[in-house]
């Protein structure tokens, strides 16, 4: 039986061999409440602050990559878990809920759906927004935001766009501004608002409104501070926008889940500058 001393000096010379292998780049992180660090154009460090360790899921399946990993987004003291699944009844499910749609095809043939919706759609008929944001500053390139969240439902830190549900009685405009300002601590100006739109219409109801806020920033301008609710952990990450591609390519080949609005908004912008 190996002593501590000699189990720590194994996992030691593991990591440094595991880190000599993947030649893992470093990258900043945050920290939610009270310790904020600002990333800008800077390198990676996965994991947290000091850590350049992953944790193996190998049950989950990803499209970009076949050993994913999960990867603590934040300088936390254990990577996020999950001890058990099991089936959540009806009547205990507070945010979602499953719907029997019965419905006629084009044919007049009967049929029927199964749907899930969200619980909290308010006034303004959305249920939710997200946020793209262009950072203007006077000797840097022009940049946006994205996060790192662990999402529960795939397992996995997922990179995304700041984005959040719409209140009972707020519009998606405001939604947005307040979203961007609570994940990330930034405040702009709101130059656009898509129609309404839906990302999963094969399985669920919900639908969003996809914003965009121009920030103004000057030189000398103090770190913005993020106003996390409790039991959030948000990463934020400024990134140059001639680099955005590169780095979500780099997230998923780290074992994180580039989430599908973000992918297409940056492949969108990668198809109009390499292939047009």
């Amino acid at each position: 039986m190996r002593t501590p001393m000699t189990r720590c000096g194994a996992a030691i010379q593991l990591a440094i061999a595991s880190r000599q292998r993947r030649q893992v780049p470093e990258r900043d992180y945050h920290k939610h409440h009270s310790h904020k660090h600002f990333m800008y154009a800077r390198p990676f460090r996965t994991l947290g602050r000091y850590s350049t360790t992953t944790f193996p899921h190998p049950r989950i399946a990803h499209s970009f990559h076949t050993s994913p990993h999960l990867s603590s987004a934040y300088n936390m003291p254990q990577p996020p878990k999950i001890p058990a699944i099991e089936p959540l009844p009806a009547t205990e499910a507070k945010w979602v809920e499953f719907q029997k749609i019965s419905w006629q095809d084009q044919t007049g043939r009967p049929r029927v759906w199964e749907a899930a919706n969200r619980k909290t759609r308010g006034k303004a008929g959305v249920d939710a927004v997200a946020i793209t944001t262009i950072i203007r500053h006077p000797k840097r390139k022009p940049s946006t935001i994205i996060i790192l969240q662990y999402r529960p439902p795939v397992d996995a830190v997922c990179v995304e766009l700041p984005a959040g549900l719409v209140d009972e009685k707020e519009t998606p405009s405001d939604a947005s501004l307040r979203e961007l300002h609570e994940e990330t601590g930034y405040k702009g100006r709101l130059s656009f608002v898509s129609p309404t739109i839906v990302s999963d219409p094969g399985l669920s109801s919900a639908n969003m409104q996809l914003a965009t806020v121009e920030v103004e920033l000057q030189e000398g301008d103090p770190e913005p501070e993020q106003a996390l609710d409790d039991g959030e952990f948000i990463e934020r990450v400024v990134v140059p926008l001639d680099e955005l591609y590169e780095r979500l390519v780099r997230y998923d080949r780290e074992g994180k889940t580039v989430d599908a609005r973000l992918w297409h908004w940056v492949a969108g912008m990668h198809c109009a500058r390499t292939m047009l």
